[in-house]
């Protein structure tokens, strides 16, 4: 069985060579995947979906869309293109804008706020609908910009892990897009005609954020020098211990010389 595409077929080999890499998925495996209804997240259910019907790795999907209560969010194309394709979806409805709105400050960035806030209603529903993974749409370029965001801006050399499991060891959250570009996610939403949905924040999209900058300035390198946000992307699977600074990696007293210094 051949795929609807070129640009399909690129998508299910990156996509599986992460799965295969990081074990992402699972014999008998009921995969959650996060759908918000941006670009990210429909390509990210969409090339699942092929891949489930091809793998002989038994798995199961369902969608699920946490709306955070905005004015204008358009849920039900998301429930309406659910249906369309015959995908199992749930759609939870949350006071997250409202939240939002009484904790912040008027200057805040609410972004990482607003993360965290909608992880922790995806744990639970992981535990509702019996998922054994929840799968998130962040794609190479994520990688790379939380990469230089922290080493900018936090003071911390990481970005974020293909697999990761929660500090309670309840949940197991993979990102199967590691390994495949925004343009490409963004071409192949377009492709299969999924309705890309805003979030409907009123901060959403806005330049000033430090991710955008980021962005803006990855895409201005990268054109001046073709591939530099892959090498960094494959840096991060290619890491020197020996060669930083931190302690807990190089212990002071580990790094003693053994051989006798010659007179």
């Amino acid at each position: 069985m051949g795929y609807g595409s070129d640009l399909e077929a690129k998508l299910a080999r990156k996509v599986t060579r992460a799965i295969t890499t990081f074990d992402l998925i699972e014999e008998g495996d009921r995969v959650m995947v996060g759908l918000s209804g941006g670009k990210d997240s429909w390509a990210l259910m969409q090339i699942l979906d092929v891949l489930r019907r091809r793998s002989p790795v038994r798995f199961s999907l369902i969608a699920v869309n946490v709306d955070s209560g905005y004015d204008g969010y358009r849920h039900d194309a998301i429930a309406g293109a659910c249906d369309q394709r015959g995908w199992e979806y749930r759609i939870e409805h949350t006071a997250i804008g409202e939240i939002m709105d009484d904790v912040l400050d008027a200057d805040a960035t609410p972004c990482s706020l607003c993360a965290r806030l909608r992880r922790g209603v995806l744990y639970r529903l992981a535990a509702d609908v019996g998922a054994t993974k929840i799968a998130l749409g962040h794609h190479a370029d994520d990688f790379v910009e939380t990469l230089l965001l922290n080493l900018f801006f936090a003071g911390s050399l990481k970005a974020m892990p293909a697999r990761l499991v929660s500090d309670d060891r309840r949940h197991v959250v993979i990102r199967p897009l590691v390994y495949v570009p925004e343009d490409e996610a963004r071409a192949y939403t377009r492709a299969c005609e999924l309705p890309v949905i805003g979030c409907c924040c009123p901060v959403c999209g806005d330049l000033s954020l430090k991710r955008q900058r980021i962005k803006r300035l990855l895409i201005d390198l990268d054109r001046e020098h073709p591939g530099l946000k892959q090498s960094m992307l494959k840096a991060l699977g290619n890491v020197a211990p020996r060669h930083l600074l931190d302690t807990r990696l190089n212990p002071p007293a580990a790094l003693r010389a053994t051989a006798a210094v010659a007179s």
